[in-house]
């Protein structure tokens, strides 16, 4: 049964006449005799009656009739469905983004692809960096905004920023008495210090850079998210080092930023997606957004085709 035999079939069921029917679906009349007679065939029973004077339905083709107009309906609604995709007249997207850039950044990208793709419901899973990743790799999202997992054979990274950290303090804070330009890792060493939980990738990255320069951390408190550790900060309880992507949501908390030197650590933030997998229309144009929103991406740095842990 093909999708021909089926229209052929329709038609002449609504006119009950074959010249009519014809007409309807820009078929010849042999045409259209032979597209019923096939799928009559292949159906295994006549659908119509003919006579010199007239055609009617058999019991069969009546019982047949509303199956076919539905299929007919299916089909139809399928291919505009499948236009609308492809032309993001409709669409879904699903992502994943840590929640450092989900909360300060990604509001700004989603709003300018709105402004575009307005019919397309989009997704966010806000999540830490590392279940961002995993998010990726398992299918659940097309797309994954975070930190650079490393070299993965199985995904790519596409880089987007570097992002430095800088320093987070309370109000009235005697490092902030003096005005500073920057503030060094060695002044922070001496504070009591708020930082996410292990196994935080982040968490492990500071440390690991920080020893490296033989320096450590006064570890006071631990949490999950980084905004706990700015409404921590801003109650006076200690001090920080988060992404600079973060110093306006830090800013409205209470906090006071300032760039932290000695050793400046910057941090690659972009685009993870799987490897030999096709993105849907709808998500390459998300991925086309987010390298528009920031251009200079490729001449900051080489753009990777795969990466590892």
């Amino acid at each position: 049964m093909t999708l021909k035999q089926l229209r052929a079939f329709v038609a002449v069921a609504r006119t009950l006449s074959f010249a009519e029917a014809g007409t309807l679906v820009h078929l010849s009349q042999p045409a259209l005799s032979l597209a019923v007679k096939n799928l009559e065939e292949s159906l295994g029973g006549r659908l119509f009656q003919r006579s010199t004077r007239q055609v009617s339905l058999t019991p069969e083709g009546r019982a047949f009739f509303p199956l076919a107009r539905r299929l007919l309906s299916d089909w139809e609604h399928a291919e505009d469905d499948m236009r609308q995709r492809f032309s993001l007249g409709r669409g879904r997207v699903a992502l994943a983004a840590m929640p450092t850039f989900a909360g300060n950044l990604l509001p700004g990208v989603l709003a300018a692809f709105r402004r575009q793709f307005p019919e397309i419901t989009i997704e966010v899973n806000d999540v830490i960096a590392e279940e961002v990743v995993e998010r990726v790799t398992d299918g659940r999202v097309e797309l994954g905004i975070s930190f650079d997992p490393g070299v993965r054979e199985d995904l790519i990274f596409e880089l987007l920023f570097e992002d430095r950290y800088i320093a987070i303090l309370p109000p009235g804070h005697t490092l902030l008495q003096s005005n500073p330009r920057h503030i060094d890792w060695a002044q922070l060493h001496k504070e009591d210090f708020i930082t996410l939980q292990r196994p935080s990738g982040v968490r492990h990255m500071l440390e690991q850079r920080l020893a490296e320069a033989g320096l450590g951390l006064a570890v006071a408190f631990e949490t999950h998210q980084l905004v706990t550790c700015g409404r921590m900060v801003a109650e006076g309880l200690g001090v920080s080092a988060v992404p600079a992507m973060s110093a306006g949501q830090m800013t409205a908390l209470g906090c006071h930023c300032i760039p932290l030197e000695g050793p400046v650590i910057h941090q690659k933030v972009g685009v993870i997606r799987r490897r030999r997998h096709e993105l849907s229309v709808a998500v390459q144009a998300m991925l086309d957004t987010l390298r528009a929103r920031y251009p200079n991406a490729a001449l900051a740095s080489d753009q990777r085709e795969g990466v590892s842990n």
